[in-house]
């Protein structure tokens, strides 16, 4: 898919968003829950996927999230939660795959800290339009599967309660 065709499904997810909760985009109007999205990732089928294209990887992930699986003695696990949750945010706006690019939704660390939600281009187009001002992450994984759980919320954000607003730098 082109640039242009990405960024005109954007638009057009941005407008169905808007129009079905009936709010301007970036109208945060009104509190409550935008979307749940629940996603599981199998570890054995996302670690063939990676050995069979090694550069997907910088494909679906920042460089910050790279980094921090490249901490783990296997970074599959870390690495297979954060693509969980990209799909997560996805289903959480009620959008399609591919929607946005998947690099454009960051699972960020701050030292023990919870992870957090950073979202960027596209995908921070679609959360305003959908009035999505705040994001709940859960993250978990066992030796087979990789789990994330996104909440998005019309809330205003409270500092430190591990949720962060859309940031579209």
């Amino acid at each position: 898919m082109t640039a242009r065709a990405a960024a005109d499904l954007a638009a057009a997810a941005a407008d169905d968003l808007a129009a079905r909760y009936g709010t301007a985009p970036g109208d945060r109007a009104g509190a409550g829950v935008v979307g749940v999205g629940v996603d599981a990732v199998d570890l054995d089928r996302f670690r063939a996927v990676l050995d069979r294209r090694p550069r997907l990887a910088r494909r679906l992930f920042a460089g910050t999230e790279l980094d921090y699986a490249a901490l783990a003695a296997d970074p599959v696990p870390r690495l297979a939660t954060r693509f969980a949750a990209k799909e997560a945010v996805m289903k959480a706006l009620g959008v399609g795959l591919w929607s946005f690019r998947l690099t454009d939704v960051e699972v960020a660390r701050d030292g023990s800290a919870a992870p957090t939600l950073v979202l960027r281009g596209a995908a921070a187009d679609l959360a305003a339009a959908a009035g999505a001002t705040r994001w709940h992450l859960s993250l978990t994984h066992s030796d087979t599967v990789a789990l994330a759980v996104v909440v998005a919320d019309r809330g205003t954000t409270v500092p430190g309660a591990g949720a962060r607003s859309c940031n579209p730098s």
